[in-house]
């Protein structure tokens, strides 16, 4: 890896990305901690930013620091709403995070991350855990096990498929085959729910996505996978700068391009994997987030990913807030939210995108 990154050091000055700017900084930092704020204060109790304050202060033992909540609500805080609030904002941070990178190394600024059939996979697995296993064992880890393998599964069948037209290099035969192993895995998935009818409730809620209220036992699961997939392509973020000009003009300027896009796809793919293992299918994050920081900011890809991360936090912890307040006591499934804002915007993309051609 870093022998890889240090052959392209000169080549990416030469291409002269936009950098980030610290005012974008402090604005993309002051909008993730402006939605944790919403996200931690607002619910059907009212705990009042006074109350968070004072709670946050004593459990960083400051010194003449007391809570004022009451014990019921010190548990709503920190075992319901900060641990959901957590949680989303790792969710839309690697989701918009991995939909960037994907842009980048495919050279197109419409994909997702789901171009390479993860998401199909994903719905399989959960489909069949829902359908086949007993009650007892579809609870919080084998559900999420068996999305996250079926995720996986779908991304190496596509890799594979790939690889056997011996074009390993052409990004279009890599974006046929996942269209290919989508298309093959969403049929099972329809086959596995005309033949359990009954569980077809259970298997559209989750294809709907949705941030669980489960503690801090999601946050600790997806944890280790969304930290490794961030760091491995923040380390590559000037790469991607250099593969967005093209495979050829990459490979001559030093890059080893199958070896660094296969790195790339695969640190993706395991964040988005484990992302959607937890919530379910969450679209449109990774359209909405990257284009909107290009609209705004007009940075290069070493800038673009880091900013995406945060601003994709900040995103799906309010679109969050909107799920579970905008029809309360009911809860609207994540992902018409986000589909909501995000079918809009991503007409305005393609409308943007032609004009531009």
């Amino acid at each position: 890896m870093n022998a890889t990154a240090a052959k392209v050091v000169s080549p990416t000055a030469a291409v002269h990305p936009r950098g980030i700017g610290p005012v974008w900084v402090a604005a993309a930092v002051a909008f993730l901690l402006g939605s944790i704020v919403i996200g931690v204060a607002v619910g059907p109790i009212d705990l009042g930013l006074g109350g968070i304050s004072s709670s946050l202060a004593e459990r960083l033992r400051i010194p003449g620091s007391s809570s004022s909540l009451s014990a019921t609500e010190e548990s709503i805080l920190w075992e319901i709403r900060m641990p959901r609030v957590v949680l989303a904002a790792l969710v839309g941070g690697m989701l918009s995070l991995a939909g960037a990178t994907y842009q980048g190394v495919f050279r197109n600024p419409l994909v997702d991350p789901y171009l390479l059939g993860v998401a199909a996979g994903a719905g399989l697995g959960a489909t069949l855990a829902i359908a086949y296993l007993p009650d007892g064992l579809r609870g919080q880890q084998a559900l999420p096990a068996a999305a996250f393998v079926g995720g996986a599964v779908a991304v190496f069948l596509t890799y594979s498929v790939g690889r056997s037209a011996n074009r390993g290099r052409d990004t279009t035969t890599l974006v046929l085959a996942g269209v290919t192993v989508a298309s093959f895995f969403t049929a099972l998935q329809t086959f596995v729910q005309q033949q359990n009818a009954d569980t077809l409730q259970q298997v559209y809620t989750w294809i709907l996505g949705s941030i669980p209220s489960s503690g801090w036992t999601d946050v600790v699961l997806i944890l280790p996978y969304v930290a490794i997939a961030t760091v491995v392509i923040l380390v590559y973020r000037r790469v991607v700068d250099v593969l967005s000009l093209g495979d050829d003009e990459a490979a001559s300027l030093g890059v080893d391009v199958r070896r660094v896009r296969l790195t790339l796809v695969v640190a993706a793919t395991v964040g988005t994997a484990a992302a959607v293992a937890v919530c379910g299918l969450i679209g449109f994050v990774g359209i909405i987030v990257p284009h909107a920081i290009r609209m705004l900011a007009g940075v290069g890809y070493r800038a673009l990913l880091p900013l995406s991360v945060i601003v994709g936090a900040g995103f799906l912890v309010l679109a969050d807030v909107i799920a579970r307040t905008a029809l309360a006591p009911a809860e609207i499934p994540l992902g018409i939210v986000t589909a909501f804002f995000g079918a809009p915007f991503f007409a305005l993309v393609l409308r943007t995108s032609r004009g531009a051609a």
